[in-house]
């Protein structure tokens, strides 16, 4: 390069960089300022604090960050606010525990249809309890991949709290709360995480995985801490859950804390090879795991379950509820009769319920009213292993179905102690048939098929 063109583009740089520096304000100015978070929402007219509703300002802020691919920054402050759109790639951050949008009213707070890439974090959204369509959340979701709900605090929804449909992503480190009915409702996800959330105070469930059809579903719901869940609408057992998957297959529920509800701590209806793992479950006033109806594989393992009315259900045989393994859970504390709902006396005070092409291995079950463990309902009993167990304070420590035309139970190498009825004993229903089996030390029934157990 000759020296003159040289010169030149030295002088040209040096004009630019001079030109940057005397910016007037007017020029400087013209693009929307950065916070360290994103790009400021008070560049846009949003009004932190102000009585007057924020809803026009808030939507164009939020449709000119994602225009921009950038987040979207609330400083501290209230928001009064009607429902907001969030278009593909929105993103909205603030400052966890002060920047609060507070619902005017209106379908939901913050919504989206066919929108992918969202992100909300650090946001207060406060419902205002006020109600809602049904089958609505505060926060509505529908069709999208990569939704990210994060460290949010979201209270006082009239409805539901987050409701998705057809979205991938993930839900987690919130504070869900006082809701009017279930804090996240899913249909049909494509691939979704709740993880780390605590939910409280809810009148339908706590977390719904749900499907329209039976079919795969996979998410994944672990980590979360659910308590007082109420039994708003009645009903035998749709609602009071903490957790319910529903015709949703291949779902992992895993070391979730559960406390106070008035049905079941984790609920499989028609969920086939679902996972309950490592939960901690105190208080339900029904079953505290269940997997019922038409399903094909359960896994539930190393769970505590301590106050329940029965500990463990793996039934409905007869819808083609089968194929379980039931290990290493700690189950106490049965009550002697269910205190919410309608179900037969012989629905309570268990330890473990089991059906069908099952093995129950390696539980300590302790302080059950009825049975600690029943084996099959009248006719509907087929190949389940009964082993290692410890059944301590049952009243009947191990039942087995023994109508004519029962299937066939293993029991063996288990350890009976203190039954106040019979340690093992057969059974028409809930009616004991026979004479203490274990006294005897061999059964005459071919339902029954008795290996060594210590009775004592």
């Amino acid at each position: 390069m000759d020296i003159s063109r040289r010169s030149l583009i030295n002088a040209t740089a040096a004009g630019a960089a001079a030109g940057a520096l005397t910016a007037t304000p007017e020029r400087a100015q013209a693009a929307p300022l950065m916070s360290t978070l994103g790009r400021d929402a008070a560049q846009y007219g949003v009004r932190p604090n102000s009585p007057d509703d924020q809803t026009r300002a808030l939507q164009k802020a939020i449709d000119a960050a994602a225009n921009a691919q950038v987040p979207l920054a609330l400083p501290p402050g209230t928001y009064r606010t009607g429902p907001l759109r969030l278009p593909n790639g929105a993103q909205l951050v603030g400052v966890r525990g002060a920047s609060i949008l507070k619902f005017t009213g209106g379908s939901s707070l913050l919504g989206s249809e066919g929108a992918s890439g969202l992100a909300i974090t650090n946001l207060t959204l406060d419902g205002g309890a006020i109600k809602l369509e049904d089958r609505r959340g505060l926060l509505h979701f529908l069709s999208g991949l990569d939704i990210r709900i994060q460290d949010c605090d979201i209270v006082g929804s009239g409805g539901n709290g987050i409701w998705l449909e057809n979205i991938a992503g993930e839900i987690s480190g919130n504070t869900i709360r006082k809701t009017m009915n279930t804090a996240v409702t899913s249909f049909d996800a494509l691939g979704l995480l709740v993880a780390h959330n605590t939910i409280q105070d809810t009148s339908d469930n706590g977390i719904e995985i749900l499907r329209n059809a039976p079919g795969h579903d996979g998410s994944i719901v672990v980590n979360n801490r659910i308590e007082d869940i109420k039994d708003g609408p009645g009903g035998s057992g749709q609602y009071g859950n903490a957790i319910n998957a529903v015709r949703a297959n291949n779902v992992i529920i895993s070391g979730n804390r559960i406390r106070n509800c008035d049905f079941t701590g984790v609920r499989g209806n028609s969920a086939s090879n679902i996972q309950i793992l490592g939960n901690s479950v105190s208080n339900v006033q029904e079953v505290a795991l269940y997997s019922e109806f038409a399903f094909e594989g359960a896994v539930i393992a190393n769970n505590t379950v301590d106050v329940c009315a029965t500990g463990v259900s793996v039934a409905n045989f007869n819808e083609g509820g089968r194929i379980a393994t039931v290990h290493g859970n700690i189950i106490r504390n049965m009550l002697p009769r269910r205190t919410v709902g309608t179900a037969p006396a012989a629905d309570a005070g268990i330890g473990i319920v089991i059906e069908a092409d099952a093995a129950v291995t390696g539980n300590v079950i302790e302080n059950a009213p009825m049975f600690g463990i029943l084996a099959g309902w009248g006719r509907y009993l087929r190949d389940v292993s009964i082993t290692g167990n410890v059944v301590r304070n049952a009243a009947i420590g191990i039942g087995v179905s023994a109508v004519p035309d029962a299937g066939t139970a293993l029991v063996g190498n288990n350890l009976i102690s203190g039954s106040s009825r019979a340690a093992i004993a057969g059974l028409d229903h809930a009616k004991v048939i026979t004479e203490d089996l274990g006294a005897q030390g061999a059964s005459r029934l071919a339902q029954i098929v008795l290996g060594v157990n210590a009775i004592r």
